[in-house]
């Protein structure tokens, strides 16, 4: 057992350790709805469908449009950065980790299904990006609650699988989510009212489909999951209170644990190099490898598969290897196969007398970093689920959130920096692929800062104030 420099009565246990010795399949399977459910305000409202639509023509050319939407979000990211912990403290403190959760559950499927009423007009984008950025603030703060419920799924002997198979879930939600979605509304397979195309009612459509979608598949976990125990020594303390105590809790954090620190300043780097693989991942396939929007819904299709398994192989693996090795062997794979693409390029080769043109580049090492992506985002909620002080889980998962937000224009700046550079010294059209070496710099960088982090076993867990 982890224990940190106190005296022998006061040695703490993470609240993974002093939970479950027994892992509930049901439980799993509920919590890992969730991550399922969630996939349908990930994939097809923020990343695919409703934010296309939002920046299409019909709401004032995508240039304007495109940077409202990036202002709304920017603004929601410095909320979540500011609140999440917060959020997360008092959900432990009220023992109420599970009401939260569903009540920001139900906000994220209210505001999406809002989204109904979004016409395809100028005057209706300020509402538009709005319920989306809003949104997106109640969706962080359910996945505050959501991974902080992890330790009560799991086992010390299981974590890394059941964190995998969570990841997987919404990998695979994800895919059958977009697939219906098409089949349904945007490229209908038969006729029916949902796809009609008069002021965009399949598009709109679609935002009451991903609402339903989450909210259904997020009431397992409500009710198989039981509520978090309210701590004995919980004081009742008001919302900027709240703020002091979380100082003193990160500072106790340095003190006596401050591995745990580094691991959430090292993940936040490396998690925003993994973001950054999948937002530019469909740019880069257009742009620099000639993939049409079919191609690239079908790549991201079979991405998201890959994903999936590398998630589920990767959570295998770290309950075996532990956490680290997990995230240091998919970091050092990302960099590999990122280096194979941006060497290569769109050119054709041959190959032991085998032809091998630019997109079988791009198909083969961008499915290796889809494979890589996976275990390393899901060893690292699991890295941090180990460290969790008791009854903690939800603070620390706020900091998580908080550190990411805290360092997510690096990836974009480097991105757009490297093709800056690039553009006046390279062929027109070859720029862009550089910008690949700006997300690889992002990633070596987060590996760098893991190296001297101390595995999960080999790290304290911290001693924090009560109130």
């Amino acid at each position: 057992m982890n224990t940190a420099s106190a005296p022998e009565a006061m040695q703490p246990s993470s609240e993974l350790e002093a939970g479950n010795r027994a892992t509930s399949k049901g439980r799993v399977l509920a919590w890992a709805a969730w991550d399922w459910g969630s996939a349908a305000f990930n994939a097809v409202m923020t990343t695919f469908v409703f934010t296309v639509y939002l920046t299409s023509k019909a709401f004032g050319g995508e240039d304007q449009a495109s940077a409202v939407l990036g202002g709304a979000l920017a603004v929601a990211g410095v909320a979540i950065a500011l609140l999440a912990p917060v959020t997360g403290q008092r959900s432990d403190n009220g023992g109420r980790r599970k009401l939260w959760l569903g009540v920001n559950t139900a906000a994220v499927a209210v505001l999406t299904a809002l989204c109904f009423f979004v016409f395809p007009r100028p005057e209706f984008l300020l509402l538009g990006v709005s319920l989306i950025a809003l949104a997106n603030v109640f969706f962080e703060f359910a996945g505050v609650n959501y991974n902080a419920m992890l330790a009560q799924v799991s086992t010390p002997k299981n974590i890394g699988k059941v964190s995998g198979f969570g990841w997987g879930m919404g990998y695979l939600g994800g895919i059958v989510a977009l697939l219906i979605v098409l089949q349904l509304f945007v490229q209908p397979s038969f006729h029916w009212f949902g796809a009609s195309t008069q002021d965009s009612l399949n598009i709109r459509l679609v935002a009451v489909f991903s609402a339903l979608w989450f909210f259904i598949f997020a009431l397992p976990v409500l009710f198989a999951v039981p509520e978090l125990p309210r701590p004995r020594q919980a004081g009742q303390l008001g919302f900027l209170a709240s703020y002091g105590l979380l100082m003193r809790r990160i500072k106790a954090i340095y003190a006596t644990s401050p591995h745990t620190i580094y691991f959430l300043l090292a993940s936040a780097v490396f998690r925003d190099g993994l973001a950054a693989v999948f937002t530019f991942g469909g740019i880069i396939a257009a742009g620099t490898f000639g993939f049409q929007l079919s191609q690239v819904i079908f790549f991201a299709i079979f991405g998201n598969v890959v994903a999936a398994v590398g998630a589920m192989i990767g959570g295998f693996l770290d309950d075996r290897v532990g956490p680290k090795a997990v995230i240091i062997g998919s970091l050092s794979g990302l960099l590999v196969a990122g280096t194979v693409i941006l060497v290569l390029g769109n050119g054709d080769y041959v190959f032991f007398g085998t032809a091998w043109p630019g997109s079988t580049t791009f198909w083969v090492f961008g499915l290796f970093l889809c494979l890589f992506v996976g275990p390393a985002q899901s060893s690292s909620r699991a890295y941090l689920a180990r460290l969790a002080p008791h009854g903690e889980s939800g603070e620390l998962f706020g900091l998580y959130a908080t550190t990411g937000r805290a360092v997510s224009f690096l990836a974009p700046a480097l991105f757009t920096l490297c093709i800056a550079l690039a553009t006046p010294l390279v062929a027109p059209g070859e720029a862009q692929r550089w910008g690949i070496l700006g997300i690889m710099v992002v990633l070596l960088a987060g590996l760098l800062v893991l190296l001297p982090v101390k595995s999960p076993d080999k790290t304290a867990i911290a001693v924090v104030p009560a109130v």
